[in-house]
């Protein structure tokens, strides 16, 4: 059975974080993911988790100054020392919080670096974290994130997902998909799910174009949600958009696709 997921770092954000928690909640969920979960203490998110009767899905390894508009870490070749520090804060949250998955984003290729070095440098690091998160019963997957939103990032699209997993070769290690960034890299999304699911630990979704809630642009969530819900897919499937206006405005879909065969 298909697991469904609110993003709070996306969702909810007319209020601080701590807040969100509540809000999920209110709108029925049961599961909740958080990019960059670390301005919260473990103690002060365990509190909300067992307030409001939550799981955490998913977070991701601190990225560095990624969001910020630099090149991150775990593809960064000199950084290693960073990624390895920042992974460790990731494992600490997600074993204490009982977080089953973790996501470490491969960040940009530097300007004035080749590109084999810095996918050489990803893979070691991808190697390393499947070791790592392992040997606490921990799920790791990357992401592929569109080069128009986030230009030079070093892994964007199925087929470079697929060389990826192939040079680190562990059979842990899963892809983040992200139905918003595969359209808007030109992949047709149901497709791209059915014929890579067996290699998908956990999916995302928003609209294409927009990054909006379903059903304001392009995406055929319709077909999507239906074939999910039939799969053998058992993982979790996560809101992770912009609402277009209010988040407490943005779940019209929630009711339209999700009834019986989903745990919410």
């Amino acid at each position: 059975m298909t697991k469904l997921a609110v993003n709070l770092s996306m969702i909810f954000t007319e209020v601080p974080l701590i807040e969100r928690f509540a809000l999920a909640h209110a709108h029925g969920f049961h599961n909740v993911e958080i990019q960059f979960p670390y301005e919260l203490s473990i103690d002060d998110i365990r509190a909300q988790l067992e307030l409001y009767d939550l799981n955490i899905c998913l977070i991701n390894v601190p990225a560095g100054d990624l969001m910020q508009g630099g090149n991150g870490l775990a593809g960064i070749p000199g950084r290693e020392a960073a990624f390895h520090q920042a992974l460790q804060l990731a494992i600490q949250y997600a074993s204490e919080l009982n977080i089953p998955s973790v996501n470490i984003l491969a960040g940009k290729q530097p300007i004035d670096s080749d590109l084999l070095p810095c996918l050489n440098t990803l893979a070691d690091n991808l190697k390393l974290a499947c070791h790592m998160l392992t040997e606490y019963g921990i799920q790791p997957v990357f992401e592929m994130i569109n080069g128009t939103d986030m230009p030079r990032f070093l892994v964007q699209n199925i087929a470079q997902a697929q060389e990826m997993l192939e040079a680190v070769q562990h059979s842990a290690l899963k892809m983040q998909f992200d139905c918003y960034h595969m359209a808007m890299m030109g992949e047709d999304v149901l497709t791209a799910l059915q014929e890579n699911i067996d290699w998908i630990g956990h999916i995302q979704f928003a609209d294409c174009p927009g990054r909006h809630e379903p059903d304001t642009a392009q995406i055929n969530f319709n077909d999507i949600f239906k074939w999910l819900q039939q799969s053998s897919y058992t993982g979790y499937i996560a809101a992770e958009y912009k609402p277009r206006s209010h988040s407490n405005q943005s779940f019209a879909w929630k009711d339209k696709y999700f009834t019986n065969n989903l745990s919410i």
